[in-house]
């Protein structure tokens, strides 16, 4: 029996190793977006600060271990057995949920989803206990009392963080304005001196000052100088911020890089405890079992030891720092840091994630309103000098940049104050939740949502934390089951959920290695939202239209033969492959339209004007070849579905050269849509005609041959045959339009 709870141990240790890869691959960019979305330095230096930060505020996150020990349950009141079912199946549920939201697309959060696991299946073990033994109440199995302050110290920071994001944002845009070079005098000094003393004081004196390696001495006399301290460092950050200024160095870059650390820092000492604390927990309860039972069984020993604070050696601290340093530097999720918190607040327009939504839309009205209101009570003075200080068109961006270093180094500020004031109260904030809301509300005040994009960027923010409340009830509910089966299931459910586990984080690499595969493109619409010059946007643009049609046409030529291919061979799930296919292309093309008709906006005027209205043909035409193979494979999938007579052998030899014909049209029309050159133009539109009156004869014929000498059983695939060339005639015809749409697109 203690070999299975030594098994239970082992593993719930490599999974929190996994968790870190996992935790860090998706939670690092809450610390790099700012520093890499305003470009501030290389890659490499910001991966450096960051490191560094990491690996201290692990050594120092000893005391957030306690939330997985004692935060949540009362430990003296369960067993050994308990508790380890407990530690288990919240490991367990964890990986269960984390691939759920990932295969989703959903978003969601190692500390809200760590807090609710460790509710729901306390709850439930509670309520099983409660029903065993009478004399044990709700509040001697479950520290409700803390699990609330943790609950409400979770969703209050997203309101928080939100209104603090905003309100800091639009004060120091009043200041600096977006063109900030000329506003940095004295002020500069003053912000830098603030930001570093902010910073510093909770870095050193509330986070270091406070660390269980420090001694008692040394915690006593900072308490007892925190004053002094604060004085000093604020005129000494403000002279040296000041100083650098007059030496020409960015002081908000410094900032920016010095939010990056403490930052990196609050994340290691905040999150560390989603990712190790359980298993922590489970380790020091099998090590006091093992030295403690006196012959007591795992259903006997009670764990009172988990109700002192934790003892997390140093060394294990470190290594996972170092686990975590390690992940940053070789995910590619950490690596390709354009994510959604920076999407949503980048200070122009771009491809938007996210569509539009009836309460976006709503919440949009409401608030345009309500500013009309509260601006008929401001001065048209006071207005018109506001307006002067939020001007958008004089913002100074780095190349690529999706915001100013400004709003960067609010952004890293105001968050990095926020997290560390909560880890220092032992209070498991979302970083996620905080860095995120911070973005929102600085880029919300920094008129980064424009009339025209803030409806899809309100969908996305509502998006996320709906996502949060989502993740919040799934973990809550899905281990509170996962707890009771494994309780009542024994050693064979405890296994079977470890298999379970494994299988998950197996299929889940795969899945994801599959997705940065299909990511890695599009590299040309990057390229045309970062340039400047609208002469180069439309050379890219038009080598992105390019390659849509092309492949647009292979896509659709590549289809049409693999659904005659399923009829004649009655392969239904290859006629299903093709349905899901065509229904992803379609909603590919439509992104791409966003795309483009951003870029389009970007390219010289005449040329926008002249071409605009053949772009919107072209696209046009590509989706009804898509909507044309959807009206012919529909029939087709139904009639083999329902093992329906089969093609017979005179229609397909009837159609073998009209499929043959088609093929050669599309391959010569994607031939000219990919090279951009139309030589062979005319001679393809007469073959078109001509294959289309041949069409229409053989159409008549075989109406002809259904009125005349129609055979029993034969009606229903008489009837596919027709729409076939029905469908395969209109093919044409859409081919042709968009033959001649990209030829007067790409002026020739």
């Amino acid at each position: 029996m203690e070999l299975f709870y030594l098994m239970i141990v082992v593993f719930l240790l490599i999974l929190a190793v996994f968790d870190l890869f996992v935790g860090v691959s998706n939670d690092a960019v809450n610390f790099l977006n700012s520093a890499i979305g305003a470009k501030v330095a290389r890659f490499r230096t910001v991966m450096i600060v960051a490191s560094v930060g990491v690996v201290i505020g692990a050594a120092m996150s000893a005391g957030m271990m306690d939330v997985a020990r004692h935060g949540i349950m009362h430990p003296a009141n369960y067993t050994f057995q308990e508790v380890m079912t407990v530690f288990l199946a919240v490991m367990v549920t964890d990986v269960i949920v984390l691939d759920m939201f990932n295969t989703l697309g959903l978003p969601t959060s190692t500390t809200v989803s760590l807090v609710f696991e460790l509710l729901g299946g306390t709850f439930v073990l509670a309520l099983v206990k409660m029903a065993g033994d009478p004399s044990l109440s709700l509040s001697m199995l479950l520290n409700s009392d803390k699990a609330l302050s943790v609950i409400i110290a979770i969703f209050v920071s997203v309101a928080i963080a939100f209104v603090v994001g905003v309100v800091v944002m639009w004060l120091a845009r009043l200041v600096f304005t977006f063109s900030y070079n000329s506003h940095l005098r004295y002020s500069i000094g003053l912000f830098g001196g603030f930001a570093v003393t902010m910073l510093c004081y909770f870095i050193f004196i509330k986070g270091v000052g406070k660390s269980p390696f420090v001694s008692a001495d040394f915690r006593e006399w900072v308490d007892s100088h925190t004053p002094l301290l604060l004085v000093l460092t604020f005129v000494g950050s403000t002279f040296v911020t000041q100083v650098l200024h007059w030496l020409h160095v960015n002081v908000f870059r410094v900032v920016v890089l010095l939010g990056t650390f403490a930052l990196a820092m609050a994340f290691a000492g905040n999150d560390l405890v989603n990712f190790i604390g359980v298993p922590m927990a489970g380790l020091a309860s099998y090590q006091d079992y093992m030295a403690n039972n006196a012959g007591a069984s795992p259903a006997e020993f009670m764990m009172s030891s988990l109700m002192s604070s934790a003892k997390t050696p140093l060394l294990y601290l470190m290594l996972a720092g170092v686990v975590m340093v390690v992940a940053m530097f070789t995910s590619k999720k950490a690596q390709n840091v354009v994510k959604t918190s920076v999407d949503l607040s980048r200070q122009d327009e771009g491809d938007e994630m996210f569509g539009s939504s009836k309460a976006a839309r709503s919440i949009v009205r409401a608030t345009q309103d309500a500013g009309s209101v509260v601006a008929r009570y401001i001065p048209r003075r006071a207005q018109a000098w506001i307006d002067s200080r939020f001007r958008k068109e004089d913002a100074i961006l780095a190349d690529g940049a999706a915001f100013d270093v400004v709003r960067a180094a609010v952004n890293l500020v105001v968050a990095s104050l926020l997290i560390i004031v909560g880890t220092n109260y032992k209070l498991p904030l979302s970083t996620t939740y905080v860095t995120f809301m911070v973005a929102m509300g600085a880029s919300l005040a920094d008129r980064a949502w424009s009339r025209e994009s803030a409806v899809f960027r309100v969908t996305g923010v509502l998006s996320v934390i709906g996502g949060w409340f989502i993740t919040a009830g799934v973990a809550f509910a899905a281990c509170g089951i996962v707890c009771l089966v494994m309780y009542y299931g024994g050693f064979i459910a405890m296994l079977a959920f470890m298999v379970l586990a494994v299988y998950l984080l197996v299929s889940s690499q795969i899945s994801f290695s599959k997705k940065v595969r299909n990511e890695k493109s599009d590299d040309v619409f990057r390229l045309m939202m970062r340039t400047r010059d609208p002469e180069i946007v439309w050379d890219l643009l038009a080598k992105h239209v390019s390659r849509t049609q092309s492949f647009v046409s292979r896509f659709v030529l590549g289809q049409f033969d693999t659904i005659l291919s399923g009829l004649v061979e009655e392969d239904l799930h290859t006629l299903s492959r093709s349905q899901k296919a065509l229904s992803g292309e379609l909603e590919q093309l439509k992104r791409f339209r966003r795309k483009e008709l951003l870029a389009l906006r970007r390219v010289p005027k005449q040329i926008a004007f002249e071409r605009n209205t053949w772009y919107h043909l072209g696209i046009n035409s590509d989706m009804q070849m898509i909507y044309c193979l959807k009206r012919m494979l529909e029939p087709i999938k139904e009639h083999v579905d329902n093992n329906f007579n089969p093609m017979p052998e005179q229609y397909i030899n009837e159609f073998r050269p009209i499929h043959e014909g088609v093929t050669d049209l599309m391959t010569r029309t994607e031939a000219m849509l990919s090279t951009m050159r139309f030589t062979d133009y005319d001679a393809v539109l007469a073959e078109a005609n001509t294959l289309k009156e041949r069409l229409s004869v053989v159409r008549k014929q075989h109406y002809d041959r259904m009125q005349r000498d129609l055979q029993p059983g034969t009606l229903k695939i008489s009837l596919i045959y027709l729409n076939i060339l029905q469908e395969t005639q209109e093919l044409i015809s859409i081919m042709r339009h968009q033959l001649r749409a990209a030829s007067r697109f790409f002026g020739n």
